[in-house]
């Protein structure tokens, strides 16, 4: 399996105001997954970009870093009326499951407990697996797991939840080195995300933004 990369075009879980532009500026790159938050951007933009993104022969992913019950119900309803292709993260709430079973839609939420902004994952190993297996019962498509969140041991997590919960697994945040995406990669996630470390330019110094991509999809080839 190749581990998918998504570009989040998102700085600090926000989507970036430019987020449009910058899109269109490296769409013809060979990268077939990118994503946002629900928070940055009004509606209205989100959903001109999401067109793009599907006009481009991409998928697109929505990211949601919001946590009442309320609030991620909003953002089900607003994956669904922009159409996107993927909706991640979201706390698991019943009604939000219910609402997305018969939309045309994937639906990864988050695995243990997540708060604040940017996101912390808490909760033991056990427990978060635990979760992982009382999701996969009731059908979800896949896990948004906040690995290198996690209060205590990221990898540890990483490891012990792939191997244990047989489902697509997106390692989500803080993946801003070539060693983690080697050890995202031996632990056999399905995908990750990357966004701040792009805007951030943490794989090549002083590189643009399709640089910053570029150098990630060269390391994945090789």
């Amino acid at each position: 399996m190749k581990t998918k990369l998504i570009v989040m075009l998102t700085n600090n879980d926000k989507t970036v105001p430019d987020a449009i532009e910058v899109f269109d500026g490296c769409k013809n790159l060979p990268v077939q997954f990118w994503g946002f938050k629900n928070v940055g951007l009004p509606v209205a933009q989100m959903k001109v970009l999401v067109d793009d993104i599907r006009a481009a022969g991409k998928t697109a992913c929505l990211e949601v870093v919001t946590y009442t019950e309320q609030e991620c119900m909003d953002a089900a309803r607003l994956a669904v009326e922009c159409r996107f292709d993927y909706l991640m993260g979201t706390l698991f709430y019943p009604a939000v499951f219910e609402f997305l079973k018969d939309k045309p839609i994937r639906y990864s939420p988050f695995c243990g407990k997540v708060s604040g902004h940017p996101s912390i994952l808490e909760g033991s190993i056990g427990e978060i697996v635990a979760e992982g297996h009382q999701l996969k019962a009731l059908g979800v498509d896949a896990i948004d797991l906040l690995a290198y969140r996690h209060v205590a041991d990221p990898e540890g997590l990483a490891d012990a939840f792939i191997k244990a919960v047989e489902l697509p697994v997106i390692i989500a945040g803080s993946v801003d080195t070539f060693d983690r995406i080697d050890r995202v990669e031996q632990m056999g996630a399905w995908g990750f995300t990357i966004g701040s470390a792009f805007f951030n330019k943490k794989f090549v110094q002083e590189g643009s933004f399709n640089q910053q991509i570029e150098a990630v999809i060269a390391y994945l080839q090789n």
